[in-house]
């Protein structure tokens, strides 16, 4: 009797794995008690993106200054383009959701985030301690520092040579505050804002001001590819930063679903060649 009992247990058991395994197959055990984190290890990419998040009827509407090349701008056929576009479309792509992007005032994106007229700000938005505090962000994605541009005849050839000056800078921007923090800013003669960069530096160009100062990576790619006879202060600049998608405070699980989408593009080379198109070279922060 107890012969028979043992065996009826056995068998019991031999049910209960194979059915945990499924397609009769015996599931491995987990070293890290993790099976999904065992199975994106023994099945690779197709693994890997089935643990994403499935957001299929969703839409993302992101917030962003359609003046802002190369992160975000308008084509020669109107079309809103640029590095920051590429990401998200990527982004969404592998989430299966939907995604719009929608220009507003940068001056207002707080408002704009809070009132729930965007889901995201995405566009080179720089992670000052005071965002980080008010908004939810991603992990950084790219590195960036407030950099000085001036005319080539100009007789500014350092930080300190601004003293002074007539500052040009993008209102709402991380490089107004900057400025604002910064231990010179009591000595500049005046500091100007604009809706956009382009528009501060139409008055570089016309010498309404004596500098700007701007994004780098916006800046380089503006001076490379526009004509114009301006140059960056190669000594001295407003200080590094590293740029964040960020959402309203509160939402983690909407960034936690953009954050996974990221890694698996920083994972299987998607952000990479993003990048490669956009500056010629791999400056994606893979964290």
């Amino acid at each position: 009797m107890k012969r028979l009992l043992s065996l009826a247990i056995t068998a019991a058991l031999m049910m209960s794995f194979a059915g945990c395994g499924g397609s009769g197959e015996t599931a491995a055990p987990s070293a890290s008690g993790n099976d999904t984190q065992t199975q994106t290890e023994q099945g690779g990419e197709n693994a890997e993106t089935a643990e994403l998040p499935d957001l299929s009827g969703q839409k993302w509407v992101i917030g962003l200054d359609d003046e802002f090349p190369p992160m975000g701008f308008r084509d020669e056929n109107n079309e809103i383009v640029g590095f920051d576009i590429d990401l998200a479309k990527a982004a969404a792509e592998k989430l299966g959701c939907e995604v719009e992007f929608q220009p507003i005032d940068w001056d207002t994106k707080e408002l704009e985030l809070e009132s729930g007229n965007i889901d995201f700000i995405w566009n080179g938005l720089t992670m000052t301690d005071e965002r980080v505090e008010a908004m939810e962000f991603t992990k950084p994605y790219l590195k960036n520092k407030q950099i000085i541009i001036v005319k080539n005849d100009s007789e500014i050839n350092a930080k300190e040579d601004l003293v002074g000056k007539n500052i040009g800078v993008q209102a709402g921007s991380s490089a107004l505050d900057a400025v604002e923090g910064d231990e010179i800013n009591a000595q500049l003669g005046s500091v100007s804002t604009y809706d956009t960069n382009i528009l501060a530096f139409t008055d570089l160009d016309v010498a309404r001001v004596d500098a700007v100062v701007a994004d780098e990576i916006v800046a380089r790619y503006y001076l490379a590819n526009n004509e114009n006879d301006f140059r960056v202060v190669e000594n001295g600049d407003f200080g590094d930063e590293v740029y964040g998608v960020a959402a309203k405070k509160g939402n983690t699980e909407l960034v936690g679903n953009l954050q996974a989408a990221l890694d698996a593009m920083s994972e299987d080379g998607t952000a990479a060649d993003i990048s490669v198109k956009w500056f010629g070279e791999d400056i994606y922060e893979h964290n």
